[in-house]
């Protein structure tokens, strides 16, 4: 018969399955959370509205670019028809693609593959915007064949023609056929939203970027066409690309014969540095950094450049220096000595002594423990009795005259060690080492 297992260990090994069932989920097996970061902007209805008509037109086909509408649907919608006939009787597929071109049966074959199924936007969309498709699919696509137009645009109003904006698709800046002048992007261009503004690109500016933005000049220019080049580094305004031919500066130069030069703003008292901080020039700029440890005030980097030395310093010859003050000062505590610092003192105790409670005090040191100084009075008793029992042996052997010396000390000394473990003692000692204790 196989051993069985302790019931002590079957209990504790039922109590941790059931500890490990009642958690809340596979704890060890949760990866940590992602960092958090904020969600993506959601896309314009305009713009879901534009992808939704296209994979309207695109279904099942690649939709050729530069064709009009209603090329581009029959040849989107080419593969509903290309699944359903082909290869048979002509004239009985001539019968039913007529009826089947424009029925509900094709629209819905179409409309199932319009959105994937992760866009959520598309769905929803199409579910609000279903009879309106329904209506123009019945009723509406020889007089408005371009649907984007019909549904976005005219109907749900969510788009406006390129180059306009707003809810009264307003022209943008430079006009609807050139918007920006073509250098910079109109915000909410073909939708009912956004300002109108114009983002210019680099170098450009103006409300119609029109113009040359800052730090660059008008290197080529006709009725149409605009090229700006980048001005001599600190040149806000310039008539070329040379250091001599600066307008403007930039801030924190001067024009000084049509050259940009740097202005100290730490020789004119223009920097606004604190006070326990000095100025430092740099081109178009300056800095402020902290003054020496050892400075109340400075001109300049290090104790050498203090206007007044810190407390704890004293000024030798042109700096700064820290001050010894245990050259001086005697610590009044009993059994206390100085210890130096930069800019000061403290006062510790000395080597024997510990702080407590503000006074310097003796340290303890333990004495050294003897052979029998952790043993209680009751092992004592047994070792004594060891002790007697060994030597009331001996003697008995010894007056025998034989050769049984050795056998008796033996003999006596298992006897008291006997004893003492058959007394109480040893009964605790027993039960503590069993308890682990």
């Amino acid at each position: 018969m196989a051993p069985q297992p302790p019931r002590v260990l079957v209990s504790a090994l039922l109590w941790a399955l059931n500890l490990f069932l009642s958690l809340p989920g596979p704890v060890c097996l949760q990866a940590f959370p992602p960092p958090h970061s904020p969600p993506p902007p959601e896309p314009h209805p305009c713009h879901t509205c534009r992808a939704l008509v296209d994979s309207f037109y695109k279904v099942g086909a690649s939709a050729p670019r530069g064709r009009g509408p209603a090329e581009r649907l029959l040849e989107g919608l080419e593969r509903t028809i290309r699944d359903n006939f082909g290869g048979g009787n002509t004239a009985w597929e001539e019968e039913k693609l007529s009826k089947y071109k424009d029925s509900e049966t094709r629209l819905v074959e179409v409309l199932e593959g319009v959105c994937s199924k992760s866009d959520f936007e598309c769905h929803r969309l199409l579910e609000l915007s279903e009879e309106l498709v329904e209506s123009w699919w019945f009723h509406k696509q020889q007089e408005a064949p371009d649907l984007f137009q019909w549904l976005c645009s005219d109907s749900l109003k969510l788009c406006c023609p390129a180059g306009t904006f707003g809810p009264s698709c307003l022209p943008c800046p430079g006009g609807m056929e050139r918007p920006c002048g073509g250098y910079g992007q109109c915000q909410g261009e073909g939708t009912r939203g956004g300002s109108g503004h114009c983002d210019c690109q680099d170098g450009y500016g103006g409300e119609a970027c029109g113009q040359c933005g800052l730090g660059y000049f008008e290197a080529e220019r006709n009725t149409s066409h605009l090229v700006c080049s980048a001005c001599f580094g600190p040149c806000a305004r310039c008539s070329g690309p040379e250091e001599s031919q600066c307008l403007q500066c930039k801030k924190g130069w001067a024009l000084h014969h049509l050259k940009c030069v740097d202005i100290d703003e730490c020789g004119t008292e223009r920097a606004n540095c604190r006070a326990n901080q000095f100025c430092v020039n740099m081109e178009g700029a300056y800095e402020c950094r902290d003054c020496a440890r050892a400075c109340l005030g400075c001109m300049g980097a290090g104790p050498g450049r203090c206007k007044k030395c810190s407390p704890g310093y004293q000024q030798v010859g042109s700096k700064c220096l820290d001050v010894d003050e245990c050259e001086t000062v005697v610590c009044p505590g009993e059994n206390e000595k100085c210890e130096n610092t930069e800019g000061g003192y403290r006062c510790i105790c000395t080597q024997g002594y510990k702080q407590v409670e503000g006074i310097c005090v003796k340290e303890q040191i333990p004495e050294s423990a003897g052979f029998f100084s952790e043993m209680t009075e009751d092992e004592l008793v047994v070792l004594q009795q060891m002790f007697f029992g060994v030597i009331i042996c001996a003697l008995a052997t010894l007056a025998a005259k034989g050769d049984l010396v050795f056998t008796a000390i033996f003999i006596g000394a298992v006897a008291a060690m006997t004893g003492y473990w058959l007394s109480e003692r040893s009964d605790r000692v027993l039960e503590g080492f069993i308890k682990g204790k």
